[in-house]
């Protein structure tokens, strides 16, 4: 109930806040990895998850609590990586350089990229939908649009049949 989910337009968390409890329909989600570990400090466990986005971990906390036979909740959550980005990857904006920061493409580096070049590029540049046969776009996307040169165009989302459909244009000059 205290989750950013949306149930009947209204995120659980809001309702929860307002004394409401509605029911909360199961979600498939895959943990690949869920180790518990002793601590120094009795009744508290240290846990790492490594699961499919998705995933409520302070739900995975409240069943292990009760499959023990009690309660549990989380008392410091910390998301170590989402996708390839990873924590041992952070800075501190204080001590970030500009050589640091991700470039549009790069801070799309999970979804599948498609480099194109010339006058599709261009259609690209106008938002124009686009073949997936045609441009060489594998899978459903999303799919991060780059020119020749490496830089982000757009991104783009699956449409119709064979179509591929611009969700943001970043690049306007081509």
């Amino acid at each position: 109930m205290v989750s950013a989910l949306k149930v009947g337009g209204r995120r659980l968390h809001e309702l929860a806040r307002a004394g409401v409890e509605v029911e909360r329909p199961a979600r498939t989600v895959v943990v690949d990895r869920f180790d518990v570990e002793e601590t120094s400090e009795p009744g508290v466990l240290a846990i790492s998850v490594s699961c499919s986005a998705g995933t409520y971990v302070r739900s995975l906390a409240a069943d292990l609590g009760a499959a023990l036979g009690g309660g549990a909740h989380l008392r410091r959550l910390r998301r170590t990586r989402i996708g390839s980005f990873g924590a041992d990857e952070a800075q501190q904006v204080s001590q970030l350089d500009i050589e640091d920061v991700l470039t549009p493409a790069q801070g799309l580096r999970d979804l599948t990229q498609v480099v194109l070049a010339g006058d599709v590029a261009g259609a690209v540049s106008h938002g124009r939908a686009l073949d997936k046969v045609e441009v060489g776009a594998p899978g459903e996307g999303p799919w991060a649009v780059l020119d020749d040169g490496g830089d982000l165009l757009a991104v783009y989302v699956g449409g119709d049949t064979d179509r591929m459909v611009a969700a943001c244009v970043l690049h306007a000059s081509v």
